[in-house]
């Protein structure tokens, strides 16, 4: 087994811990001096605090080391995955590169396996994505998860390699649909966190998890995704676990915002930045998606959480 993950933060450290399950696997520190810290206390205090890191992980700050493994993944947060892919694009443009991100870039709309196929077209891109928090993967949980990618054989293989004792994948060729899963559904969890921030109840939040899921198959579909995806773990299962969870930063940042509270700017919450760039897509494409909208709104504090849901219930009454 060669594989390496790219990023120590908490799902990528939590990535690591299982995969060393089945052999060694080497995980990559930005910082020479957390890399030291992991090595020698056999921990992530800073962001997995409370998970001892097995001795097959190796820790390091050195990029080489990860362009000794064949397959890399990609723990890194979805709008610094061009910048990491540039930075590092000599040792890393013919290898097998797993995005673990979830997302849409704001810049240029494209989701995280379109990114690695334009900034390194010879590497052999995949994405794993789907309902999972770190603490559960990282104490043993078990986690089902999405493998997608547009190489069938290569799937196959990645399956068999990237499968631990508790995380269980399943994979398809749908890079769009598994793609587009994993970011819509942040911004519905905004969505969900404010209803339930600003005290509208359960019944609403059940509402706009369900026009929120018509909204994500609506442009996913619109853009050539296959339904089943949508229907799947990276679709319906991670918008269940995201959208009723305080886990979720994105469901953390909704509340927040429901709340009138501040919200911690050192957080990284991918649905944010997807937010706006779906709106501005869905805009140019002509597709509407007013929950999106609300949420756009509701992050650039032009509406309030009741002023977006008296939008919503005031539009034009239809079939569903």
């Amino acid at each position: 087994m060669s594989v390496a993950v790219l990023g120590s933060g908490a799902f990528g450290t939590a990535l690591a811990v299982s995969l060393a399950g089945n052999g060694p696997v080497t995980l990559w520190s930005r910082s020479a001096e957390q890399a030291g810290l992991m090595r020698s206390g056999r921990e992530n205090r800073l962001r997995l605090p409370g998970v001892r890191l097995p001795e097959p992980l190796h820790v390091t700050s050195d990029v080489a080391e990860v362009a000794n493994c064949a397959t890399v993944l990609l723990a890194v947060p979805m709008q610094k995955l061009r910048e990491a892919l540039t930075e590092h694009a000599e040792k890393l443009r013919r290898h097998v590169l797993v995005a673990c991100c979830k997302g849409i870039e704001l810049k240029s709309g494209m989701g995280p396996v379109a990114i690695i196929s334009q900034v390194l077209p010879d590497a052999r891109p995949a994405l794993l994505t789907g309902p999972s928090f770190a603490q559960d993967i990282a104490h043993g949980l078990p986690t089902a998860l999405t493998l997608a990618c547009p190489d069938a054989d290569l799937s196959a293989d990645l399956q068999a390699e990237l499968t631990t004792g508790n995380v269980r994948l399943y994979r398809t060729t749908d890079t769009v649909g598994a793609e587009l899963g994993g970011a819509l559904k942040n911004v519905i969890a905004i969505a969900c966190g404010a209803v339930i921030g600003a005290g509208l109840g359960d019944s609403a939040r059940a509402a706009l998890m369900t026009r929120g899921y018509a909204e994500m198959q609506r442009m996913a579909l619109a853009l050539g995704a296959r339904p089943e995806t949508l229907a799947g773990l990276s679709g319906f299962g991670d918008l269940a676990l995201t959208c009723t969870s305080d886990l979720s930063r994105n469901y953390r940042l909704g509340l927040s915002l429901g709340r009138g509270d501040a919200f911690d700017p050192s957080i990284t919450v991918e649905g944010a930045a997807t937010a706006r760039a779906v709106d501005a897509k869905a805009k140019e494409m002509r597709l509407d998606m007013p929950i999106t909208h609300c949420v756009t709104g509701l992050l650039d504090h032009s509406l309030t959480p009741n002023e977006a849901m008296a939008q919503l219930l005031a539009r034009p009454l239809k079939e569903e």
